[in-house]
């Protein structure tokens, strides 16, 4: 591992335990309360969710036109970290709206297209998990479908009815809400890279030793 994971492994640490301070000392929304604050936590996972989805595309893209061995792994590495940060998407987005707006769910345009988003990685790792020879090639097709989705998911709001705020209001938010939510996206994106690098490691350890399994018993 690079020397650099340590620090910042330890740095990310640190945000995520000094983010509960930094929330409860956020003001309360108008109108929703208290259950508003888990929204510190709603909004960077999606966005990791999102950032997740395009990485595995481009990398998946680099690979079927490249045949990048490394490529592959980076998109089966953001696969699995587009489905660990969409459930965290998925399970705190509706318990934000059964106290807010009195709704566990409902199939509008960013809530069905964040859904099949997720579905897509789940997709893809089940592909790559138990789809045999050539589906590298087909997952990476899934990957290339699921980065095309993001655009959709993230301007739905501005152009259809839904229960989600428009994209605008994140801008608008004042200093002592804007400043720990920048916090906790800071230490979202921390974790996310970090866990990008030790799953690509992983995986690149593991090829050298397939490989050396193949050398030894030639």
């Amino acid at each position: 591992m690079p020397k650099w994971y340590t620090p910042v492994a330890i740095a990310c640490g640190l945000m995520f335990v000094a983010s509960p301070l930094l929330i409860a000392n956020a003001p309360y929304e108008a109108t929703m309360g208290l259950v508003q604050k888990i929204f510190y936590y709603h909004m960077p996972s999606a966005v990791m969710f999102l950032v997740a989805a395009i990485v595995c595309g481009i990398a998946s893209a680099r690979y079927l036109f490249g045949g990048s061995p490394h490529q592959d792994r980076v998109a089966w590495a953001a696969a699995e970290l587009a489905v660990l940060f969409g459930i965290i998407t998925l399970v705190t987005g509706p318990l934000w709206a059964r106290k807010a707006w009195g709704v566990w769910w409902q199939w509008d345009v960013r809530l069905t297209s964040s859904l099949m988003g997720w579905m897509v990685a789940v997709a893809y790792l089940l592909v790559r998990r138990y789809g045999g020879p050539g589906s590298d090639k087909l997952a990476a097709g899934l990957a290339l479908f699921g980065m095309a989705n993001v655009p959709f998911i993230y301007i739905s709001v501005n152009y259809w009815r839904t229960i989600h705020p428009a994209t605008s209001v994140v801008p608008t938010l004042p200093v002592s809400m804007g400043l720990p939510l920048w916090f906790c996206l800071t230490a979202f994106v921390l974790l996310f890279v970090l866990l990008l690098k030790l799953r690509i490691y992983l995986e690149e350890e593991r090829a050298r030793l397939d490989a050396l399994y193949l050398s030894i018993e030639e």
